[in-house]
């Protein structure tokens, strides 16, 4: 009796192991990764989201741009046109995030330096401080190089809009008409000027995720 128990128990414990093996290819087979989502107003944080726009569902889309980069070349929609790329918003007076934020981008930079689909852009926050030749002096500090990533200045509002209307990333500062509070928010942009991740710039882990869906991205178009 004793024997029999345990030849069955063999068995169940084979047959368990085989159970286990044959889920598990399943799975792998199945396990089909799955697109990006599409972020859109109403899925963000209500406070970095212009209040006119917070109840968009669908359809959203980085709003045209005309702005200057750190070496006086004017930046648009079309400088990134059919690219993949990630944005930010930042200052160069900034001693808190902005530094770490910079050190993350600089590691995208890294990993996307051959990769001509893919690009980086950072907006100033205090365009009226971050002139072309303070932009200049930042880039050379940070490592920028520039075919690969645009630090851009212009008009307040125009920023201010793209902040909050498009890349749905920034906090409004009542002190002032069309004031910025940045955020360590990174958003990854696709090739139709869609939205398709937001990431904290500040953090290791977040921005290897954010690298990995660049790559998930990059397949979309293959």
């Amino acid at each position: 009796m004793l024997r029999y128990l345990k030849q069955l128990k063999v068995f169940f414990f084979v047959l368990a192991l085989v159970s286990a093996i044959i889920i598990y290819l399943i799975y792998s087979v199945l396990n089909v990764e799955h697109p990006l989502p599409i972020w859109t107003p109403n899925r963000v944080d209500t406070s970095l989201v212009d209040s006119t726009i917070q109840h968009v569902k669908k359809n959203h889309k980085i709003a045209d741009f005309r702005l200057t980069n750190q070496n006086n070349e004017s930046i648009t929609e079309d400088t990134y046109k059919d690219k993949i790329y990630v944005a930010d918003f930042f200052f160069t007076t900034c001693q808190s995030i902005c530094p770490i934020m910079a050190g993350q981008m600089a590691r995208i930079q890294k990993e996307i330096i051959n990769d001509d689909e893919v690009m980086l852009l950072s907006h100033s926050v205090t365009p009226e401080i971050d002139s072309v030749a303070q932009l200049k002096r930042y880039a050379i500090e940070k490592g920028v190089i520039d075919k690969k990533w645009n630090l851009v200045t212009g008009d307040r509002k125009q920023i201010y809009d793209l902040a909050r209307k498009s890349y749905l990333v920034v906090k409004h500062d009542d002190s002032e008409d069309y004031g910025m509070i940045h955020t360590e928010n990174f958003a990854l942009i696709d090739k139709e000027k869609r939205v398709r991740g937001l990431y904290d710039g500040t953090s290791q882990t977040s921005v290897d995720s954010l690298i990995q869906d660049i790559k998930t991205l990059k397949k979309e178009y293959q």
